[in-house]
């Protein structure tokens, strides 16, 4: 397969962009309010993603792709623990996006997305966890699967309340992973 123009990849990258940035805004943008803010034309959006709900599942689809690999870069650049900490702030944006898009895409590509969200975004909690367990900063008796479950609840917090809570769930989650001091 031939890799994309360099002109059609960086349309793409606009769309997905724009389209993050309307949902952000109003959980029902319409393709034109999207087009229009990415600099493109609507046939250009169309090629790029045929319907609504493709171009949803790619925003979602990207951010998860965003946010494990932020799990890595993290760890070689900071402690564990800070590592951590900073990918729940990662977290939180993708609970927002998440809990944004979801609102949007049928519920038949939600078994999509959702199989592909939970098992790389399992796979970098482990890392994350792991090098903190080894570093004797995170309690050797977490997992992923307890971690998955209190970050869920993200996406169903309130829009009014997100900005206000959803940090400060993380810190009380990353307070409850961390190593008790004796």
């Amino acid at each position: 397969m031939t890799p994309p123009r360099a002109d059609a990849s960086a349309n793409r990258d606009r769309i997905l962009a724009a389209a993050r940035a309307e949902i952000a805004i109003n959980a029902e943008a319409k393709l034109n309010a999207i087009a229009q803010r990415a600099g493109v034309g609507q046939g250009t959006l169309y090629r790029h993603f045929p319907t609504r709900a493709h171009l949803l599942a790619e925003v979602y689809r990207t951010d998860v792709d965003e946010l494990v690999e932020a799990a890595t870069t993290l760890l070689a650049t900071h402690e564990p623990v800070t590592a951590l900490a900073r990918w729940f702030d990662r977290v939180a944006d993708y609970a927002q996006v998440k809990r944004d898009v979801m609102a949007a895409v049928e519920s038949a590509t939600w078994a999509d997305l959702s199989a592909h969200s939970h098992g790389p975004i399992g796979d970098a909690v482990t890392r994350l966890l792991q090098a903190g367990q080894f570093a004797g900063t995170i309690r050797p008796d977490a997992d992923a699967r307890d971690v998955i479950i209190l970050i869920t609840y993200l996406s169903r917090l309130d829009a009014e309340e997100f900005a206000d809570r959803a940090r400060h769930l993380l810190a009380i989650v990353l307070d409850g992973l961390r190593t008790p001091h004796r």
